[in-house]
């Protein structure tokens, strides 16, 4: 401890030395990072900093990198006969590192597996490269969870540059940069496989979240040197929560999705040089309850209250609460959206990388009571005494109206059966589906209708279309359904489970909203989703 004290005097002296003689650098062609990939593999071999080097960039703990995987999904059929055997190699400044191997899974949530290295404390730069691969008995499979890179199309791996000065890293994954040509859509910590418009093949596509962390002596997850050099806090004081510009964020949330790298050219050296910026400094007033820089109507502040759940203020995310009825007295099955469909809707929307989030009751806020078993609930939207609003007050608003979920979340609700026709009905912030309805659907033959959890995954995820202002008609009409009513062949184009010829799984299990590709009749659902509407008049 005296060793770093010591260490932490002369780093004073010496940085207010360069203080009084700052080095003058070539700032020609500045702007925010954003590169291709061969421009990130020259960076990465000629990458110097713009700050005089110390000799330790933290003088109060040894530094070590740690790489965590959270979560890992496949999009694609990865193996023909089970599912995929994943495991993950991590390579961070050339050491490699393997996990086990987590068999016969296509979703691995919570994952929580990490390694760890000890790097050079002197050095701003650590280089990770994080791969995906399916075990298989004398053949592995490599899964593709890179960005799209138009030098070499068949990368699969992320590569990534981290600052042990910001705790912030760049390359095939970053925080969103503005007004710049380069946007990482998939998210930070993300990477997403269908980024290179592989969507519609099978090019064993997945997603993974990951984050990157590094020692740090007060637990705040703020690095040494940005405590020391830009916000001028206390390294040995965690100071999670502070809000000094008392803009309704923490200084941790601001710090983490703030930060933005910035490159030069250097004409004299031939080099690049990175240096730091903020866009949301924690000591400057941001007014983030008016600020929604990816358009999900999701305020900054409203992404705060959500980032437990993995919310990213510059990747799209639709919040929906899922309640669910209890089952009945003569045998009526419990109405529960079955854990299959959720992972079909899932996929669906972060193929597109819009994130889904359901809270199911599993999340402790709104509790895991189902609702009582109902034989047919009055399912009237328009009429403001009926049964599935008296729901939706007591679960879902709590009787508080002005609860902020209340702009954040979708309401979706299962019941055993509703006394609305064919047992679905929408309104523009709530949706309904009936798990009697679902039931009697699933026992027709195919291509009829799809398997039980395609059924429910469609209804659902059709009524969840309409909250989010897809009301587009082509195909949304009685006539519609079968081969042998004439709007069935009309809108067949319209690939999109909005589409009463596709709802239900019938005649090809499609879970996924229409992407306007299709000509005549068809229509883009996923460019125009409005994620405001549900917030607009309720009923």
């Amino acid at each position: 401890m005296f060793q770093k004290s010591y260490m932490k005097t002369i780093l004073v002296l010496v940085l207010c030395f360069f203080m009084i003689h700052p080095i003058v650098l070539s700032i020609e062609n500045a702007k925010p990072f954003s590169l291709e990939q061969s421009e990130y593999n020259t960076l990465k071999s000629n990458v110097k900093s713009n700050v005089m080097p110390v000799e330790d960039l933290d003088p109060i703990d040894d530094i070590k990198v740690t790489v965590t995987i959270n979560e890992i999904r496949a999009f694609d059929t990865i193996d023909k006969y089970s599912e995929p055997d994943f495991f993950v190699k991590i390579i961070i400044n050339n050491e490699e590192f393997t996990s086990p191997i987590w068999k016969n899974q296509k979703h691995i949530n919570d994952v929580k597996w990490f390694c760890q290295l000890d790097v050079p404390d002197d050095e701003e730069f650590v280089y990770v490269t994080i791969q995906l691969w399916d075990w298989n008995i004398g053949f592995n499979t490599h899964c593709d969870i890179a960005s799209n890179d138009n030098g070499d199309a068949n990368r699969k791996d992320i590569e990534l540059m981290y600052s042990i000065k910001t705790g912030h890293w760049f390359g095939d994954d970053m925080v969103y940069i503005p007004h710049s040509w380069y946007t990482d859509y998939s998210g930070y910590g993300r990477g997403n496989g269908c980024d290179d418009n592989s969507i519609y093949e099978e090019d064993n596509d997945c997603e993974i979240f990951f984050d990157i962390t590094q020692t740090d002596y007060d637990g705040d997850g703020i690095p040494y040197w940005t405590e020391t050099e830009v916000y001028h806090t206390d390294p040995t004081i965690n100071d999670k929560g502070r809000d000094d510009d008392n803009d309704s964020i923490p200084i941790e949330w601001e710090h983490k999705w703030g930060h933005m790298f910035q490159y030069y050219y250097d004409h004299d050296s031939g080099e690049y040089e990175i240096s730091h910026d903020w866009m949301y400094h924690p000591f400057k007033f941001n007014d983030h309850k008016n600020l929604d820089p990816d358009g999900d109507s999701i305020d900054n502040v409203e992404e705060y209250l959500t980032s437990q759940w993995g919310s990213d203020p510059f990747r799209k995310d639709i919040f929906v609460e899922l309640d669910q009825m209890q089952g009945g007295p003569n045998g009526e099955i419990a109405s529960k959206l079955p854990e299959e469909s959720k992972e079909l809707i899932t996929k669906a929307f972060h193929k597109q990388n819009i994130c889904f989030h359901l809270d199911d009751g599993t999340w402790g806020q709104t509790g895991s009571d189902m609702i009582p078993f109902d034989e047919e609930t009055d399912g009237d939207w328009g009429n403001s005494n009926n049964e599935l609003n008296q729901i939706y007050q007591q679960y879902f608003l709590n009787n508080a109206p002005e609860d902020w979920r209340t702009g954040v979340f979708h309401y979706g609700v299962v019941i055993y059966q509703s006394s609305v026709v064919n047992g679905n009905a929408f309104g523009t912030n709530r949706y309904q589906i009936s798990a009697n309805g679902m039931e009697q659907k699933a026992k027709l033959p195919y291509p009829l209708t799809g398997n039980r959890d395609v059924v429910y995954a469609s209804a659902y995820m059709h009524e969840l279309g309409h909250s989010l202002g897809l009301m587009w008609l082509g195909g949304h009409d009685e006539d519609a359904y079968y081969p042998w009513q004439p709007l069935w062949w009309k809108f067949r184009p319209y690939r999109s489970l909005m589409n009463y010829g596709y709802m239900y799984g019938s005649y090809c299990n499609l879970i996924d909203y229409s992407d306007g590709s299709r000509g005549k009749n068809d229509f883009d659902d996923w460019s125009n989703i409005d994620y405001g509407y549900f917030e607009g008049e309720f009923f």
